[in-house]
């Protein structure tokens, strides 16, 4: 296996980890809510930075493998719904907007399965695909500095205003979710990649 897939091994094992770090208040009590809110940090910040680093070492010593085609988007999809069943937890993420993210990772993740059984064929990204990463990762970031700040200092006197703006930001990953999925299909369906399958 090599070094960009271990990375992504790293980030699937993180994701019980950050979810174990996330629930320790609630199984332990407030005592240990700084204790996770540092854990949530660090297992958050060591995901997205393997998951950035393995990238780039795959791309430049052309270390893409049939392995990390499928390892990738499953562990991008498992960490990113495991963040916001969190937030959704904590009550800071919007149950419907949690709804449209989850259909949309799933049925991504399908379409790439069926993808890859037509012969590996990759449909590009697009804008509102970006978008989507680009919103999931900010919306995480804000969430998680929320929830650390909220361990160390009251945030009562704006805490509806900071529980405002992360709802505009859910709400615009998860249009950027849905957009980018149905383009997704779109380019798909035009493409014909589907054509030669079974049915």
């Amino acid at each position: 296996m090599n070094i960009p897939n271990r990375l992504t091994v790293l980030r699937l094992v993180l994701v019980p980890v950050f979810f174990i770090a996330f629930s320790l208040p609630s199984w332990f009590g407030s005592s240990v809510e700084i204790l996770s809110a540092v854990l949530v940090l660090i297992c958050y910040a060591t995901a997205e930075l393997s998951d950035l680093i393995d990238g780039k070492i795959a791309r430049k010593y052309n270390l893409v493998t049939d392995l990390g085609k499928v390892m990738d988007p499953f562990a991008d999809t498992l960490s990113h719904l495991t963040f916001f069943v969190c937030f959704l937890s904590r009550g800071i993420m919007p149950a419907w907007t949690f709804v449209i993210i989850m259909w949309r990772e799933f049925a991504i993740l399908f379409m790439r399965m069926l993808l890859i059984k037509q012969g590996g064929k990759a449909m590009p990204a697009n804008i509102w695909g970006k978008s989507k990463t680009c919103l999931y990762a900010f919306t995480s970031i804000i969430s998680i500095l929320y929830i650390v700040v909220s361990a160390f200092a009251d945030l009562s006197s704006a805490d509806q205003v900071l529980r405002n703006i992360l709802y505009v930001f859910f709400s615009l990953s998860a249009l950027a979710a849905l957009l980018s999925f149905v383009t997704y299909l779109s380019d798909v369906i035009k493409s014909k990649a589907l054509s030669g399958m079974t049915r």
